[in-house]
């Protein structure tokens, strides 16, 4: 058994007595026969070729490998076939890692889970294409930095209601969904929980249970004004009067000040500490005030429960379909199965095992980078003063010449 293999096998031993694995792909061996590339975008030109590398950076050159998108500004789609199953009555639990390597400035990296049947040479996930039913994982363009979460429910593709966010930097990171069949679910990055709540709340898929009654509205008399102005509060006499503005009493005509050549001279003006501003009535509790009103509830006749949210009759494909301005990202470690506990032991096994190697090795690679680029700005101004001391020294020769023929 190879070494990587023999490493999560014991890993992941106590986990898996219970879990059921449908998908645990770590892009070794014939990876290829395993995984369908799509002709989808083929024929215009636009598909994007895949590899398998541990990139420049890694923990292990040999476990960090990983499948890796190839081509700038080009749409990718490549799906591998699982035993069929459901998660109607267990569990779902997908995970898999995502480097972005290329230091990404627009493009997806989420992962689609699809039911058994779909074809794979022409899979496309696209709206009026191939339905999936499960969408998770980042998407980065721009400031836009999110976890994408989408369910498919009532024909329609549902993204969560609150964005999530996802990391942008070049190291490797780990993407978990917990989707469990009393219809609730956790997602987490890096083992470190993102986000978890119910899946009526947080996707908005059913009408609300209550709504305002619509044969009740506030009674005109209600009174929702809390403070007021004080009814005994007045206006001092001659408070209009005073202006905002008054002659500055230190201003002296200049004595170089002529009126025919200048003008009449004006004394030049300043605020008036005398000024109060525009004024207002002191504010006071209002006696009468009954509080804010509240609009009375009823039953919505509208609701109607839907058990079947986030559970699906058949899953039979797992795909990484997506577009990407700018190619380098690079996934790995793709796990679908019905045990949180399975998922934590691969993470630990891979992740978190090779994760302090892995920023190592980049945190060198980074502070090579910036030597390299100190130097070449350092012979760069180099050059630039030479070829200075150059064109001075031509200059001086020239005067010198100059001034023999003279």
């Amino acid at each position: 058994m190879p070494r990587r293999t023999l490493t999560l096998a014991l890993a992941g031993l106590a986990a898996s007595v219970h879990a059921k694995v449908y998908l645990s792909e770590d892009f070794s061996g014939d990876w290829e026969k395993r995984w369908v590339v799509s002709d989808w975008k083929k024929e215009e030109g636009q598909a994007g070729s895949w590899g398998v590398t541990a990139g420049d950076f890694y923990g292990d050159a040999e476990a960090d490998k990983g499948l890796k998108t190839m081509d700038d500004a080009r749409f990718y789609a490549i799906s591998t076939a699982i035993d069929e199953f459901s998660n109607a009555d267990k569990p779902l639990v997908v995970q898999f890692s995502v480097k972005h390597e290329q230091n990404i400035d627009c493009g997806g990296a989420y992962i689609k889970l699809f039911p058994k049947g779909v074809d794979q040479s022409k899979l496309h996930g696209g709206e009026g294409e191939d339905v999936y039913n499960v969408m998770f994982g980042p998407d980065i363009c721009g400031y836009t930095k999110r976890t994408h979460f989408i369910l498919r429910h009532a024909e329609k593709n549902n993204l969560i209601s609150k964005e999530m966010t996802c990391k942008s930097d070049q190291l490797t990171h780990v993407y978990t969904l917990h989707l469990f069949p009393n219809r609730t679910f956790e997602v987490l990055i890096d083992g470190e929980s993102e986000r978890r709540g119910n899946l009526v709340d947080e996707f908005n898929l059913l009408p609300a249970k209550e709504i305002k009654d619509p044969a009740v509205s506030k009674p005109a008399d209600w009174v929702d004004e809390k403070m007021i102005d004080d009814p005994d509060d007045h206006k001092p006499d001659g408070y209009d009067d005073i202006p905002k503005e008054i002659v500055d009493p230190e201003a002296t005509k200049p004595d170089d000040w002529d009126d025919e050549d200048d003008g009449e001279w004006e004394a030049p003006v300043v605020p008036n500490p005398e000024y109060k501003g525009v004024w207002r009535a002191k504010r006071i509790a209002n006696p009468a005030y009954k509080g804010e009103w509240e609009h009375p509830m009823i039953p919505n006749p509208e609701f109607s429960d839907d058990e079947s949210i986030g559970k699906y009759a058949s899953f039979g494909v797992a795909a990484f379909e997506l577009w990407q301005v700018k190619a380098g990202t690079i996934f790995d470690n793709v796990l679908i199965c019905d045990d949180p506990a399975e998922a934590e032991a691969k993470r630990k096994a891979t992740w978190e095992a090779n994760k302090d190697k892995e920023k190592e090795m980049f945190d060198k690679a980074e502070e090579a980078k910036r030597a390299k680029e100190l130097e070449e700005a350092k012979e760069a101004g180099s050059d630039a003063d030479s070829a200075e001391d150059e064109e001075d020294d031509e200059a001086a020769e020239g005067a010198d010449e100059l001034k023999d023929e003279v």
